[in-house]
Parts: structure tokens; C-alpha cells; sequence
């Protein structure tokens, strides 16, 4: 797509499926801005080729269906395989969405808290992966939810459920720099597999009042029904809140805004930040708050059963 004339210019290069590429033309704050998500099915030559060929043409370029960095404790581990991806992006900032998580997505947590639609403290939470995520891994905890991390689960197929950071961090700490430098594509589904379901230890869904985390360990490995269930998510298209409504979720919460359908994932939102802030990274997870409540972008909220 072809952005406005003088529109900021923000593209998304994703290792996930073409099925879910997306493009929009917002006004934020006045701005104009153009977004577009390109997949490529998991191809990483082409991902590689497309990242370069929109250096220095775009404002700032996202990087989807993979991770740049994961967080656990004050460590950042960063993926060699996708570190490779952006070895020769000299001009554009590269954003993994990791930056916006560890603010947007802890701001949303304590949000939620304070308020009465979702009781946080004392319920039962399901992270799917904990590391992907740890700023809202830390505001369940600190709001009183008792939390269960799947990343062994889910991640490396390890039925072995942890219940705390400092054990997240601890075997963060022991596997984070071997996983890192393996391909993405051993834990993490991308391209196709990303469309195919594999119903994984669903009794962690069924026993846990919330589903929290990343959206395609949860849609691949959730059971066919999930009745009464909250989910807090990102990257939700369209038809996957069919998916969800029909598995009788009550309540879809996304860390981004829905826009024409869809949650843009957090390296889009990311990116759009930065682009709207001058194309000057990275940006501190303060800096992020200050712009999110200037441009009034914040998370949705939307019921699929009954108000309560």
C-alpha cells in the first residue's frame, strides 16, 4: 500500500503467516501515519531481503514473528538468528515490540488491578511464556494473581509448570543462552504452523482463570473450548476472535488498540512510536508511557459473553 503524502511510514516485516498482513492509514495526534504487516511464511532470506530493502525508506521498520530480546530478571538475552536478520539495517531503527511490552504491558496489568471489570489479585493465571513478557509477568505477581509460567510447556514441549520469577530466572539464566542461539523456528511457530492447532497439557487452560501472553502459543495449543475464560493477548485478527468466541471466551483483552479488525502486534505499535517520536531509539519505558497517554493509545477490551 502507498502511504499519504507526508504520512510517517511504518512497515513490519514478519516471519509469520502472509494470511494475517495487514495495512492502515491512521491520524494520531493529528498525524498522519501509514502501517502495513508484510509475513513471509517464515522464510528468513526473504524476511532479511525485505528488512533491507525498507532501510532508510521507511520511518521504522518492526520485526514480527520472532524475538530480537528476551527478558528475564535485569538479563537481556538476544536471538542470534534474529540478530541476523537485521545485521545490515544501518539507516531505520528495527523495533522487536520487547521495548513497548515491558511498559505498555505492565501499565495495562496494573490498570486492570485498580480497577473492577477483571479481578487480577487471587486469580488464576496462565502465562504462556513468561520471558516474552516479563514486565507483565511482574505486575500479575505484584497485583496478587497466582501465576503459572508455561514457557518449559509450551516452549520446549517440558511438562514442567514454574510458579515463580525467581524460578523463570533461574532457568532463564540456564537455557536462555543455548535456546538463543538455535533456530526460532524449534519453539516458536511461525510462517504456516502458525495456522495449525496442536492441543497441548489444555488442562493449565482449563484450571486458570486468565490466559495471558503470547497469542500464537495460545491459539496452537489451546483446547477446542474454553468457556468463561478471560484472554489478555496481542496480534488478535479478525477471524481469530471468531475462534475465540466460539470457544466461549468471555472476555478478550489486547495489549494494543484494535484498528479496522485487528491488534497490530507490539513491534508495530513499537515502531510507530518511535517513528512518531523523530526515529530516535531506543526509547526508555518511561518515554514510552509519556507518548502512549499523549497520542491516547491505549489497550481494548471486548466481551464476547454476557456483562457482568
Amino acid at each position: 500500500m502507498e502511504a499519504a503524502n507526508n504520512a510517517k511510514h511504518v512497515v513490519s516485516i514478519s516471519l509469520g503467516s502472509s494470511k494475517r498482513d495487514a495495512g492502515a492509514i491512521l491520524e494520531v495526534g493529528g498525524r498522519k501515519i501509514s502501517i502495513e504487516r508484510r509475513g513471509t511464511d517464515g522464510d528468513f532470506d526473504r524476511a532479511r531481503q525485505l528488512l533491507e530493502q525498507w532501510d532508510g525508506k521507511a520511518d521504522a521498520i518492526g520485526l514480527g514473528g520472532t524475538d530480537l530480546y528476551v527478558y528475564a530478571g535485569k538479563k537481556r538475552y538476544t536471538f542470534r538468528e534474529s540478530a541476523h536478520l537485521i545485521a545490515n539495517v544501518k539507516k531505520t531503527p528495527v523495533l522487536d515490540g520487547s521495548g513497548l511490552k515491558n511498559s505498555l504491558e505492565r501499565k495495562l496489568i496494573e490498570s486492570l488491578a485498580a480497577g473492577s471489570k477483571v479481578p487480577i489479585k487471587g486469580s488464576k493465571v496462565l502465562m504462556v511464556c513468561g520471558v516474552d513478557r516479563f514486565g507483565m509477568a511482574e505486575a500479575l505477581l505484584e497485583a496478587g494473581a497466582e501465576v503459572t509460567f508455561g514457557d518449559l510447556i509450551f516452549g520446549l514441549n517440558v511438562n514442567k509448570p514454574l510458579y515463580s520469577l525467581k524460578a523463570l530466572a533461574w532457568w532463564a539464566a540456564l537455557l536462555a543462552p543455548l535456546v538463543t542461539k538455535l533456530p526460532v523456528s524449534w519453539f516458536y511457530p511461525m510462517g504456516k504452523d502458525q495456522e495449525l492447532r496442536v492441543v497441548r497439557h489444555p488442562e493449565y487452560f482449563l484450571e486458570n482463570d486468565i490466559i495471558a501472553g503470547e497469542f500464537h502459543y495460545i491459539k496452537k495449543f489451546m483446547p477446542d473450548k474454553l468457556p468463561g475464560k478471560t484472554i489478555i493477548t496481542n496480534t488478535v485478527t479478525a477471524a481469530d476472535r471468531v475462534m475465540l468466541q466460539e470457544a466461549g471466551i468471555k472476555m478478550l483483552i489486547t495489549t494494543t488498540p484494535c484498528i479496522q479488525g485487528r491488534s497490530f502486534g507490539t513491534n508495530v505499535m513499537e515502531a510507530m512510536l518511535v517513528a512518531l517520536h523523530g526515529g530516535k531509539e531506543p526509547l526508555t519505558a518511561d518515554e514510552y508511557l509519556k507518548l502512549l497517554e499523549h497520542y491516547h493509545i491505549e489497550s481494548s477490551v471486548e466481551y464476547f459473553g454476557t456483562k457482568e
